[in-house]
């Protein structure tokens, strides 16, 4: 395949213009050396590993491939704890921790930011990109970053965000729209219900910043990366899609469910973290929510409902996962990650020759 439009693969030297999301508790370093191995961006997540976790892939993937990847991380500021409010969203889930026979006050891992003793393990190891989602570290940890060599890309949900993110130096623009599954990369607005679709959102950050942008949200297949380049985007992210391949890290039940949603199986919602994140409806989704003024800032909120997901889960439930999905999830499929990159190449390749003729 030739690509006409080669800013991402010069600039981060790959094959083709397809980025694997990185989806934290989803993706693997198995995942991250296919991808890579088949010529598109593998990721790993950072956002809810350990430093020794983070380590152990990061050693994992620089042993499987000397190919490029990614790292990704979260970048929000640990609030302040509120214990008025807290008490009183766990109140509202008592009923809950009744019914599962969980401690009221159980409290869940949290979700540790971007900071300098993980920028120290990025230093070490030295990917060819980092991203990060809900804005950008401090400029002090850019500095370092970039100095070392690495390329930084960062997830925009409007055209203002992008203009911010290329003032402070990003290398390239993640444009992700509405459809897109998981975490709102929102940073400067906090209106969910503005948020534009990909369609709308692609070309306007194209017109807004001069870097590359990259589509995310709703692709999952060779139409939507096609779609995503004929809107001015230099390539795409794609992660729903690769939610059933075996080496992601996709629990049974999820896939399950993955396999039984539709085009309108999924939310926005804010009751499992805080922050607003698209996911196939559930049962707490449904009673809580979706969007709760209730619930805790980020990551607070998932103190009090993880405790929950391991005892649901354990009878064979979904009702507590957070079952993270795009509004695509009929496009994912079951085969190598790998293997689903070439597959969308090839696709890619027969759209955008009927797109010429």
């Amino acid at each position: 395949m030739q690509w006409q439009d080669r800013r991402l693969l010069d600039l981060f030297g790959i094959d083709h213009p397809i980025l694997q999301a990185p989806m934290a508790g989803v993706t693997s370093p198995q995942m991250a050396i296919a991808t890579s191995e088949a010529g598109a961006l593998g990721s790993i997540a950072g956002a809810m590993l350990s430093l020794d976790g983070l380590r152990q892939e990061f050693q994992l993937v620089k042993q499987g491939t000397s190919r490029p990847f990614n790292v990704n991380f979260f970048v929000h500021k640990r609030p302040t704890v509120d214990d008025a409010r807290d008490a009183a969203w766990r109140r509202k889930l008592a009923g809950y921790y009744s019914e599962l026979s969980v401690a009221a006050d159980a409290k869940g891992p949290s979700r540790a930011a971007f900071d300098g003793a993980a920028c120290e393990l990025v230093l070490e190891f030295k990917p060819k990109v980092a991203s990060f989602h809900f804005g950008l570290p401090d400029k002090s940890l850019m500095q370092r970053l970039k100095a070392a060599g690495i390329l930084v890309i960062a997830s925009a949900t409007t055209a203002e965000e992008a203009r911010w993110l290329e003032g402070e130096g990003v290398d390239a623009v993640i444009a992700q729209g509405a459809e897109a599954g998981g975490h709102r990369g929102m940073f400067l607005t906090h209106d969910v219900s503005r948020q534009p679709g990909t369609m709308a959102l692609v070309p306007q950050v194209v017109d807004a910043v001069k870097v590359p942008v990259i589509a995310a949200g709703g692709i999952g297949d060779g139409r939507g990366i096609a779609a995503a380049l004929a809107l001015g985007a230099a390539g795409a992210q794609i992660g729903t899609a690769f939610m059933l391949a075996p080496e992601a890290r996709t629990g049974a039940l999820h896939r399950e469910a993955l396999k039984k949603a539709n085009d309108n199986s999924t939310t926005l919602t804010n009751v499992f973290t805080g922050r607003p994140a698209r996911g196939i409806v559930n049962r707490i989704v449904s009673e809580m929510g979706p969007m709760s003024a209730e619930a805790p800032a980020f990551p607070l909120a998932a103190e009090a409902t993880q405790p929950l997901r391991g005892p649901a889960e354990t009878r064979g439930s979904t009702d507590f996962t957070p079952l993270w999905s795009g509004q695509a999830p009929t496009l994912a499929r079951e085969m190598p990650a790998g293997e689903l990159v070439k597959t969308m190449v090839r696709e890619t390749g027969a759209v955008l020759d009927r797109m010429r003729r």
